[in-house]
């Protein structure tokens, strides 16, 4: 379940190639690895889905600018 916001809040820090989205404002959250490199963060009590993040994003998807980014959303268990 995505938690429900009034906005996207995408911040890209290029020196690190790392992009950080957010449902809403960023919150205290649980990481969860969903794929390589692409990590969703959680609610920790309702264990919706607040933001993710995506390592690596220029590298991996600048060959294909002109494709969607999809973003796995299962649930998964915690990073510690």
């Amino acid at each position: 379940m995505v938690q429900a916001a009034n906005e996207l809040k995408i911040n890209y820090d290029r020196d690190a190639d790392v992009l950080y989205c957010s449902f809403g404002e960023p919150q205290e959250a649980i990481s969860v690895e969903a794929d390589d490199g692409i990590i969703v963060r959680h609610n920790p009590e309702t264990n919706a889905v607040v933001g993710y993040t995506i390592v690596n994003f220029f590298k991996r998807f600048a060959d294909r600018p002109n494709q969607a980014v999809s973003v796995p959303l299962a649930e998964t268990e915690a990073v510690a």
